[in-house]
């Protein structure tokens, strides 16, 4: 992908020299649907940050200044016209807004550039910071899974199923959220 630039951020492809960031936060995933990700060790990171590194769809966030790996955002065309978008970021850069700033980037460049006619997030329905980024984004929330998928197991082997939210926006909607 070409790379995007906000006023903080650059958004780019993976580069296999970002293994040491990128553990940093997938050795203990915070978000459950992530865990499936969880690197057990540095080889494994260079590992995954090689496979991302070849990969368009798996955008790495970078502080603009040092090129320094903060997070990662991804879209999964599902259609022709239809994107599965998620993030994921380091708990350290958490709550300065570098998420919004990202995934703003990432819309715009998906509705205005790629042709994009709608956008598509699962969140958790206890994953409270996640709903809220939808919210400021402008996607609407479109259902609630109940029970709809399990990340973990208790204790006797069980699978812990969670209530999964979806929200949506479509290129109409962030159009009008654009300022004339």
């Amino acid at each position: 992908m070409q790379p995007i630039e906000t006023e903080r951020l650059r958004l780019r492809n993976f580069r296999e020299g970002d293994a040491e960031a990128l553990f940093a936060y997938l050795q203990s995933p915070v978000a459950s649907c992530f865990l499936s990700l969880t690197l057990a060790d540095m080889e494994a990171a260079r590992a995954e940050a090689a496979q991302r590194s070849r990969d368009d769809a798996q955008i790495a966030v970078c502080l603009k200044e040092t090129d320094q790996l903060i997070g990662d955002l991804f879209a999964h065309r599902e259609e022709e016209d239809t994107v599965s978008v998620g993030w994921n970021f380091n708990p350290a850069f958490t709550g300065q807004g570098y998420a919004l700033e990202a995934a703003r980037a990432l819309f715009a460049h998906l509705f205005e550039d790629a042709g994009v006619r709608r956008l598509y997030a699962y969140v958790e329905d206890h994953n409270l910071p996640s709903q809220r980024l939808c919210e400021r984004l402008g996607m609407r929330r479109e259902g609630l899974f109940l029970e709809y998928i399990s990340f973990k197991t208790d204790s006797s082997g069980e699978p812990i199923y969670e209530n999964t939210l979806q929200y949506a926006i479509l290129r109409r909607e962030w159009d009008s959220r654009r300022p004339s």
